[in-house]
């Protein structure tokens, strides 16, 4: 009877002390040959009963889920916390030196590590008890691991009678992270030069359509962008009289008159009541040449990273300028950087080659030639040093407030017996047309969601960089490593089967959560999925600034419609401004000007794709303390 004990309680905790009241038990009540009195027979009966129950529960939590010899079992688990605390911390096992018992963790750790299962029974796990704590390696674990043994850990305390059961959870929970982990962790995408796109994808200009043009209107605040805008589309029939009756109303009841046509395009609220462009406006409208889609930006220096999401999507700008004296020269340079110069810088690090430059506001210089000079002259020569050829840039002095020169030659002699060139219309379809790539996979990156949840609708609007989409795509949404399938298409509002690069779209998906599609993300080609990272290297022109560039320094990254918190990790080197060749290696700082090679860290992932891959994806800026202090590509994608 000692043995058969033993043998079933042997592997517990507190195993010496039961032992102790089994062996009182056996040599009092069993052996016969020494007479007991009453009171002691008594005694030991008492001590045979504990013992006896106590034995039936272990025995029980032994068949129910003990790991002999581990000295933590599901009744460990269940006991309370402070009961946990004052167990032990070795246990003996039919005389083999008692080994440190490790805690629930580290098991887990092991057990996930291991790569196996356990799952044989309760009686196989008996047979092991004298090898069971021989001591093993625990390796660390990254952090998907130690992810996964919680689960593991949260699945085996549900269990509550079979091993068998439990395996079965874990085995789901364990198929369930591997089928996440493809989805999610995929960062490198398969060579561009393996795909070949389908026949539907190509090309097919229709007899009669007009190219499509992505035109973003940028430049300082209260230079008149959305005045232009508003009057531009009255002009070409896109505001009806009444919708355009009702907004001088509301304007002048308002005492802002002259807002009338820029509240075509600032419609909100809080827009209206501060005179200011807020987010980005898109209209349409048909030239010559064109099917134009335009993209009305901010000025304001505090909703730049606004204009920064529109403007990428353009493929030519309309920088507008405003002619008045001290306007100007504020948005050249006022207290600090004006925004006449940083949106010119961006626009060119957007791959922006074809700039109009609307001089506008003309009438209150009384449509002076040498203010109109003055200003060519010095904003050209900042042209210039962005990256723009001469030859890419037209100029056009106008009054949007007047009419002049928009849609025809200025009326008013004043402008007309000086100028000669091209009024705003005509310079428009003087654009070259945009090149178009539906040879490489589908990028789109995500401007803008649209969730109509009493329609159970999810919409993923922004501009097709690369590649084309149509009606029951699969697409994989990313960084989220989920797909999808479209299910319907809007194009200039109007639905469409298939989109092509460059077209402007709201992509209606289904089949996925809602949570994983978001502003900043992309949409993608299953087979050749975007890369996802947090670590890179970039290729910056540092623009005019105060504080210099350290290691160290904290600045908005920002790349498509994305933006994160991000960290300068090193600066690699510094860069001749002529040959493109590194002049000294490892500087301390980066002071205005300067080209230079950095590593940054983002607090968060973000889809990119090297420069030379992908330009759209490829594309960086980091800004500080409301202003842009540097614009680069991405040479090096580092993890």
């Amino acid at each position: 009877m000692k043995r058969s004990v033993r043998k079933c309680i042997g592997s517990a905790p507190f195993a010496p002390l039961i032992m102790k009241k089994v062996q009182f038990s056996v040599i009092y009540v069993v052996s016969f040959e020494n007479p007991l009195s009453n009171l002691a027979r008594m005694e030991a009966k008492y001590c045979v009963i504990i013992c006896i129950g106590m034995t039936l529960i272990l025995m029980f939590y032994a068949v129910n889920g003990t790991s002999v010899g581990s000295g933590t079992s599901i009744m460990d688990k269940s006991l309370p916390s402070k009961m946990s605390t004052t167990m032990p911390n070795t246990v003996p096992a039919d005389g083999i030196e008692s080994k440190k018992v490790s805690s629930s963790s580290e098991k887990v750790i092991d057990f996930v590590q291991s790569g196996s299962l356990r799952t044989s029974s309760s009686i196989d796990r008996n047979k092991k008890a004298p090898v069971a704590h021989q001591e093993s390696e625990v390796r660390p674990s990254s952090s998907q691991s130690k992810t996964f043994q919680q689960k593991v850990d949260k699945n085996t305390r549900s269990s509550s009678t079979s091993n068998e059961g439990t395996s079965e959870i874990v085995s789901s929970s364990l198929s369930q992270l591997s089928l996440r982990k493809n989805r999610t962790i995929v960062t490198k995408a398969n060579s561009h030069d393996q795909y070949k796109p389908e026949k539907w994808m190509l090309l097919d200009q229709e007899q009669g359509t007009l190219n499509q043009l992505n035109l973003a209107i940028v430049g300082h605040v209260d230079s008149g962008k959305s005045t232009l805008s508003g009057r531009l589309l009255h002009l070409l029939g896109r505001i009806s009289k009444k919708e355009m009756h009702k907004n001088e109303k509301e304007a002048k009841e308002k005492g802002k008159g002259s807002f009338a046509y820029a509240w075509a395009m600032d419609e909100s609220t809080e827009e209206r009541e501060r005179g200011v462009t807020m987010t980005v406006s898109v209209a349409y409208f048909d030239s010559k040449k064109y099917r134009v889609v335009l993209l009305d930006s901010p000025g304001h220096k505090d909703f730049v990273p606004n204009m920064i999401s529109g403007a990428t999507q353009a493929d030519a700008a309309i920088l507008v300028v405003d002619a008045c004296t001290g306007s100007f020269e504020a948005g050249m340079d006022g207290y600090g950087v004006g925004q006449t110069k940083e949106h010119a810088q961006l626009v060119r690090s957007f791959g922006v080659e074809q700039i109009i430059v609307a001089v506008n506001k003309m009438d209150v210089v009384g449509y002076s030639k040498e203010r109109f000079d003055f200003i060519k002259s010095h904003l050209g020569g900042f042209l210039r040093t962005c990256g723009f050829k001469d030859s890419s840039i037209i100029w056009v002095p106008l009054s949007a407030i007047e009419n002049q020169n928009l849609i025809t030659p200025a009326s008013d002699v004043r402008l007309s017996s000086w100028h000669r060139g091209l009024c705003l219309l005509d310079a428009i379809d003087s654009l070259l047309p945009p090149t178009r790539d539906v040879s490489k996979p589908l990028i789109l990156p995500i401007c803008d969601v649209i969730r109509l949840q009493s329609m159970g609708q999810l919409a993923a609007c922004g501009k097709l960089e690369t590649g084309a989409i149509r009606n029951g795509s699969k697409v994989l949404v990313m960084p989220a490593g989920e797909v999808a399938t479209v299910r319907s298409i809007e194009r200039d509002s109007n639905t469409c089967n298939i989109a092509r690069a460059g077209d402007n779209v709201a992509v209606n998906l289904q089949g996925i959560d809602w949570s994983y599609v978001m502003p900043g993300g992309v949409l993608c080609h299953p087979d050749f999925p975007v890369s996802v990272a947090t670590s890179l290297e970039l290729k910056i022109v540092v623009l005019d600034i105060v504080t210099p560039i350290l290691v160290g320094s904290q600045v908005e990254f920002h790349i498509h419609h994305a933006k994160e918190a991000a960290r300068v990790t090193k600066i690699v080197s510094l860069l001749d401004q002529k040959t493109g060749k590194v002049s000294k290696s490892a500087p301390r700082v980066l002071k205005s000007k300067q080209n230079a090679v950095i590593v940054v860290a983002l607090e968060g992932a973000v889809c990119v794709q090297e420069y030379s891959t992908c330009r759209a994806l490829g594309r960086a800026f980091l800004r500080s303390s409301g202003n842009t202090i540097a614009v680069g590509i991405v040479t090096r994608i580092i993890e």
